[in-house]
């Protein structure tokens, strides 16, 4: 990938488009990160760069920081983060430890991939995890909302692995490509994405340049 930004999800809203369209657009928060590490081939067998993210605030960082975790942020001479991730660029050797990168690297138009974790559902039957359809609503059915058919009863008798069933949904890692960057506000390190991306208010957020542009 070109570039990356890891991010944090603010919420919705609509905007109007130059040509008057009304479209929905999802805030998020871009930034700034800090470069706390680089991954070189001679050392760790891969390059990439490590992206703190979320400052955690100094009257907090003995209560949130631990002694491995501050002596790494030492190291690199950066103030402690919430959240560190990891992406592997084109061109690692173009970042410095201790930059600082922001909204401003995406322009309004560009595609993007986000990758969030999806919201938690808890405990749900077969046809809202599932998507899978009732059976007869009539009085007379007595199986509405059921899982179905499981498996015969003596070839193989057993339910097979992997069997759609009721169980708990949500809260996985999901990817939504080829979004559309409508707005780019570098002062507040904010971007409007056109659609919806994972996860619930406050859900951190990768952000890369679509792979399939």
């Amino acid at each position: 990938m070109k570039k990356a930004i890891v991010g944090k999800k603010l919420g919705m809203t609509q905007i109007f488009l130059p040509d008057g369209r009304l479209v929905p657009v999802t805030v998020i928060q871009a930034g700034p990160c800090t470069v706390v590490q680089k991954k070189t081939m001679e050392k760790d067998g891969y390059e990439a760069v490590q992206f703190g993210f979320d400052k955690v605030p100094e009257n907090r960082v003995e209560k949130l920081v631990n002694k491995p975790e501050a002596g790494h942020f030492k190291k690199a001479g950066v103030a402690p983060m919430r959240k560190l991730r990891e992406f592997r660029l084109d061109d690692c050797a173009a970042y410095e430890i201790g930059q600082e990168i922001k909204a401003d690297i995406f322009e309004a138009g560009e595609k993007v991939d986000i990758t969030g974790i999806s919201k938690g559902h808890g405990y749900t039957g077969a046809i809202q995890r599932w998507n899978q359809h009732t059976g007869p609503m009539a009085h007379g059915s007595k199986y509405h909302r059921g899982v179905g058919s499981l498996s015969a009863n003596s070839d193989p008798s057993r339910v097979f692995k992997n069997k759609h069933m009721a169980g708990h949904y949500g809260v996985e890692r999901v990817t939504i490509q080829n979004l559309s960057i409508v707005q780019v506000d570098a002062e507040r390190s904010l971007l409007l994405v056109r659609g919806a991306v994972p996860g619930p208010k406050e859900g951190l957020l990768l952000i890369r340049n679509t792979c399939k542009a």
